[in-house]
């Protein structure tokens, strides 16, 4: 323990690498969540199932995952309802 540490003047080689970690906000943000019943093939759920087991995850958090996947690939602002343009209508 009394080693004495030697400091040398060596260059360092020193690289950026990208990022990968999310921030601690994303961490600590649980989205809420909403159940729902659906009825699914029993193909799929097999299919899920064994993903899961293989991966040593939840097949729901995998099927909730591929949903928030979509939304985030499909998802777009919705029009306000004032710029409708209303018809009367005749009586």
């Amino acid at each position: 323990m009394s080693a004495k540490i030697k400091y040398t003047d060596e260059p360092i080689e020193a690289r950026i690498i990208q990022d990968i970690l999310p921030p601690p906000e994303e961490l600590a943000f649980r989205e809420e969540g909403v159940k729902v019943t659906i009825a699914l093939s029993k193909k799929s759920i097999e299919f899920f199932k064994s993903e899961a087991t293989k991966h040593h995850t939840q097949y729901q958090r995998m099927i909730r995952r591929l949903i928030d996947a979509y939304v985030d690939t499909y998802d777009k602002p919705l029009t306000p309802r004032s710029t409708r343009t209303t018809r009367k209508r005749t009586s």
